[in-house]
């Protein structure tokens, strides 16, 4: 097991070694979201969650980092396994409009594809930007994705529309929405990232998430949608 979450607990670990304030000065934000499940006795099961996120930001530009993985066993024996790695280049031209290039990398062996990868420019507008405790960003782009398995593997042109809304409900709790959907002529591919997150402690939270992911079409045998549900705590750096 120590070798598959090798990845998690470096960029855990990474993630806490930047010192907040420090981060501050330079720009730097970054968030840790961690999970585990772990039951012994008759049946042995083990269930880990792990998002890190690192953005930076720099005059008109903003860099952001998203590690998300999820590994499940029963009886040591690997029921579930997925990592998926945003990277985004953003430059704002005004407060209200932006350019984004995007680039994702996704392996999820029990999904019947070994990898999928795209890339993506796109642009955007943030709205409601009057209202103090809503934001709404929409962005739209073209881009090419790369999906790799045992049976087929594949290139394809996609149009790529996503919409992020974030409302902070009250001083302690926020929802967020986030959906996206990723079109192309072999398949497509639509998300769904619902989330609850209430504070505990100033740099201490806890979320309660759901996410789905449906793709049209899948290898024989495989799920064309997968959903997660978890309770994570998240840090604050």
């Amino acid at each position: 097991m120590q070798k598959h979450l090798s990845p998690f607990i470096a960029a855990f670990a990474l993630s806490l070694s930047l010192d907040a304030q420090a981060q501050e000065e330079n720009g730097l934000s970054s968030e840790v979201e961690l999970g585990a499940v772990f039951t012994s006795g008759n049946t042995e099961n083990e269930s880990i969650n792990f998002r890190g996120e690192i953005d930076w930001r720099r005059d008109s530009w903003e860099y952001g980092f998203l590690l998300d993985g999820f590994r499940a066993s029963q009886d040591d024996i690997r029921t579930a396994q997925r990592v998926y790695y945003v990277a985004e280049a953003n430059y704002d031209f005004s407060e209200q409009s932006f350019i984004l290039t995007r680039l994702a990398h996704e392996d999820d062996e029990f999904s019947g594809y070994d990898s999928q990868t795209d890339i993506s420019v796109n642009y955007g507008r943030n709205l409601l930007t009057n209202r103090e405790n809503m934001t709404l960003t929409l962005n739209a782009g073209i881009g090419a994705r790369q999906s790799r398995s045992e049976e087929d593997d594949f290139d394809e042109a996609i149009v790529r529309l996503a919409a992020d809304y974030e409302w902070a409900i009250s001083q302690t709790a926020t929802f967020g929405q986030l959906l996206s959907s990723e079109s192309g002529n072999e398949t497509s591919i639509f998300r769904s990232e619902s989330s609850i997150e209430t504070q505990i402690l100033d740099n201490l939270s806890l979320r309660f998430s759901v996410n789905i992911k449906h793709q049209t079409d899948v290898p024989v045998g495989r799920e064309k949608t997968d959903t997660e549900t978890a309770i994570t705590f998240v840090m604050n750096f």
